[in-house]
């Protein structure tokens, strides 16, 4: 693209969530609506045997004490990006906080569509941490909601480019890092599937975290308006095999990373890079229930689909053979993620999960010098499970957040959660 570019920051869809509705009537609705579900549910099993239904979730409760401090709105979450750089950014330094935000709620079922045609299995679950608009808040927040008929699955899910399967056994809410995360709606076409192996094509709703940089001090461009362009859905796709030694998984992503500009009220002009990305990841089982848990990731305009930080888009400087005004071009940024854990279990009544990641950035050369580079992220946990259904355990994380001209900020916190769950098949 050779336009003179300016952007203004867009939320990252990690953090984006539905908007804010009225709480208490919502949850009373839902749960009126589940149980008659599950009444008809329950009558449709004994008429067929495909048929199943089942109220899911748990009730936890988290004890959050940090040493230094994070953006107050992401208190309950270990996110690197939201650590104070330079120290003191967002107030005194060691806070306390108690959270119910990691509650979730869920039903989820089969149900036969005819005596020659596959079920339709269905889900929907949230829980109650507030995100986007909502962030810091208790709140509803969809995690889920959709449904598969034989090969086709639409709705809300997983995205295809990630591997759930590689987050390890923690209590930290937001988790690793350096891996895909990214629930987004989407169309999934799963070509191929046997017991082992399983080849699937997605489209997914695109979104663009784009970064203004420096744009703003160049001549003419101080009140550019800037927003996203999304006119293409994103492209995803996966291969996975699962074995008795674990699983691999190999995923990729092509995406238009496009945005729009205006100065001075000017009609919009557009302009656009390509991103891509490949995600290898692997679980290996090693002694009992013990696994080690891999990932690494990269490439060009992901960082959307990142659990935490960087941007897809950044304006880049180009050289100028003559004197005059600055040139200005896009580049879609190119980012590394990392993610190396060990799950352990010790007996039937303790486990351990031990590990670090980190997600990179490669800075353009047009980005401020408070923008985010780099995001290293390490915990270790003690978890007990003193009755069946019953959870408590404590977690020491830290992360430490670099900027793109060498300053950094880090944090070590103490969690304890609790947790007690619950479900009913009916």
């Amino acid at each position: 693209m050779n336009a003179r570019y300016s952007a203004r920051g867009l939320t990252a869809r990690r953090e984006a969530g539905a908007g804010r509705p009225p709480r208490g009537r919502f949850l009373a609705v839902l749960l009126s609506l589940a149980a008659a579900l599950g009444m008809g549910a329950s009558h449709a099993s004994r008429a067929a045997d495909k048929s199943s239904f089942e109220i899911y979730g748990f009730a936890m409760l988290d004890w959050i004490q940090d040493s230094k401090r994070v953006d107050p709105n992401w208190q309950d979450a270990f996110r690197p990006s939201k650590i104070a750089a330079p120290e003191g950014e967002f107030g005194s330094n060691g806070q306390a906080d108690i959270s119910v935000k990691q509650t979730r709620f869920g039903v989820k079922g089969t149900l036969p569509t005819g005596d020659s045609t596959p079920p339709v299995n269905f889900k929907f679950e949230f829980d109650l941490f507030g995100t986007g608009v909502d962030a810091g808040q208790t709140t509803f927040r969809l995690r889920h909601a959709y449904g598969e008929w034989g090969q086709l699955l639409a709705g809300q899910t997983h995205s295809l480019f990630m591997d759930i399967d590689i987050f390890p056994n923690t209590i930290d809410y937001w988790g690793p890092a350096g891996m895909v995360f990214l629930r987004d709606p989407q169309v999934r076409w799963t070509a191929y599937r046997t017991a082992n192996d399983s080849i699937a094509v997605a489209i997914e709703r695109p979104g663009n975290d784009i970064d203004p940089g420096n744009i703003r001090l160049v001549e003419g461009y101080e009140g550019a308006v800037v927003r996203g362009d999304q006119t293409v859905p994103d492209l995803t796709g996966q291969y996975r095999h699962d074995d008795v030694w674990g699983h691999f998984q190999l995923a990729g992503i092509l995406r238009h990373v496009g945005y729009e500009y205006s100065l001075a009220g000017e009609p919009f002009q557009k302009g656009s890079q390509t991103g891509w990305g490949i995600d290898v990841t692997a679980g290996i089982k090693t002694i009992g229930k013990d696994q080690i848990l891999l990932g690494v990731v990269h490439g060009d305009g992901i960082a959307s689909y990142m659990n935490d930080g960087g941007m897809d888009i950044a304006p880049n400087a180009l050289p100028s053979v003559t004197p005059g005004p600055v040139t200005i071009a896009s580049e879609a940024v190119p980012l590394t993620g990392v993610t190396a854990y060990y799950d352990h279990y010790w007996n039937s009544m303790f486990s351990s999960s031990i590990g670090y990641s980190f997600t990179q950035v490669d800075n353009t050369n047009f980005q401020t010098a408070t923008t985010f580079h780099k995001g290293e992220y390490a915990s270790v946990n003690l978890l007990a499970y003193p009755a069946n259904r019953v959870m408590v355990g404590v977690e020491l994380l830290w992360g430490k957040l670099h900027n793109n001209d060498g300053t950094t900020g880090d944090d070590l916190r103490f969690q304890f959660s609790a947790k007690y769950n619950f479900d009913a098949k009916l």
